[in-house]
């Protein structure tokens, strides 16, 4: 695309990072969406959003229009992320809640491991970067049906909410659950005033969305800096596109092997000492990861080694959010917290471009880029917050 189009490190820095600009938007937006109107129609309208703008940037002639698809299809992904963290916590049990969030943040790298290969193949075979965008399209429609015959709305959701037929969309569940159906819907929880934004600021849980706000933020800056980023510093070390998407999918399955480690280590020791070793754990691979890959048998090493650690913090830290949160503010809180925090996941990679446009090598803008990884384990270190039941 840069050699196409004759962009700069910068500009393709921006253009990076435009999906994840509307990432935080939309999982802000969706996010509160989802609490109000339910989680199941907030992943459709997400799913739709998401093909849509991956069939419009395969048809984009310039950078402007790109940035602009890239912006409305990162909306979706943003509103999915809240809404599926939610779903996933209120289909648990409090002893497997954990494991089951962290093997749900699990499924991106799995999902990057076979769509980077599938991406690699395409750019071999036809040597178009459309062909990535319009694979993209295809494969997340096709959820759709998937969606609407297997995910039902959450009974959480259904309690709190009580929309119309809210009684017999339970019961349905209860009974593919294999549970008795019930005969009336349980006592109303008593609701706090205000709106859904100004609960998440409310005292007693306005330290938890700031403090978690942060920790997200500089997580996020370090790990998007790291998988966005690859593959161009892959080719600028001499090496071909269809290579710099093999290095990608070392990355991704790292970050596979990371989350499922996240989640079954979660079941015996804190899921919060774990993301903050995890965090450390990718701080210290990124350095390494500036300075000692030269061959590309050395770059799949680190950037597998990096994923592990940088995607194992990311699947334990959504079972943090989806903790701290009660059930009629996990959508919105987990919006708001992704929503704020996609800041630093967009600020990563420009942050990287301008410092590779102004002349830094790899390594220290590597070291700079670990700082936001390294600061969030210490912040996590110091968060204290007491664990939400499921309703």
């Amino acid at each position: 695309m840069a050699h196409e189009w004759g962009i700069t490190r910068a500009a393709l820095g921006f253009v990076l990072s435009m999906e994840l600009i509307g990432m935080g938007i939309g999982a802000f937006l969706l996010g509160n969406l989802a609490d109000r109107f339910g989680r199941r129609p907030t992943i459709l309208g997400c799913l739709a959003i998401m093909g849509t703008g991956m069939a419009l940037a395969s048809l984009a002639g310039n950078v402007t229009m790109l940035s602009a698809f890239r912006l409305f299809t990162g909306l979706g992904i943003g509103g999915m992320l809240a809404a599926t963290g939610a779903i996933v916590a209120e289909c648990s049990n409090a002893r497997r809640r954990n494991l089951a969030v962290a093997i749900m943040a699990g499924g991106y790298p799995i999902g990057a491991i076979v769509g980077g290969s599938i991406a690699s193949a395409l750019l071999a075979a036809t040597g178009r970067w459309q062909s990535v965008f319009e694979f993209g399209a295809l494969a997340t429609l096709c959820f759709i049906p998937l969606v609407l015959w297997l995910v039902p709305e959450t009974i959480a959701f259904l309690v709190h909410r009580r929309p119309a037929r809210a009684l017999e969309k339970i019961n349905r569940t209860m009974v593919r659950q294999g549970r008795a159906p019930l005969s009336a819907l349980p006592p109303r929880d008593v609701q706090v005033a205000g709106t859904g934004v100004a609960q998440l600021f409310a005292p007693g849980i306005r330290s938890i969305t700031l403090l978690l706000t942060l920790i997200y933020f500089g997580h996020m800056m370090s790990f998007y800096f790291f998988v966005k980023w690859i593959p161009k510093i892959v080719v600028d070390m001499g090496f071909a596109a269809a290579a710099a998407g093999g290095v990608l999918v070392w990355a991704n399955v790292g970050g596979a092997l990371g989350s499922l480690g996240v989640s079954l280590l979660s079941q015996r020791f804190s899921v919060r000492y774990l993301v903050a070793a995890a965090m450390f754990g990718g701080a210290a691979a990124l350095c390494v990861f500036g300075y000692w890959p030269t061959t590309l048998a050395r770059l799949s090493i680190m950037a597998c080694v990096g994923g592990f650690f940088t995607n194992g913090a990311t699947a334990g830290l959504y079972a943090v959010i989806a903790q701290c949160f009660p059930a009629h503010l996990r959508a919105g809180g987990t919006g708001l917290v992704i929503g704020a925090g996609r800041a630093g996941a967009a600020l990563g990679p420009v942050i990287a471009g301008l410092l590779f446009t102004w002349g830094w090598s790899l390594g220290p803008v590597a070291v700079m880029l670990a700082c936001g990884t390294l600061l969030a384990g210490i912040v996590l270190l110091t968060f204290r917050y007491r664990e939400s039941t499921i309703a």
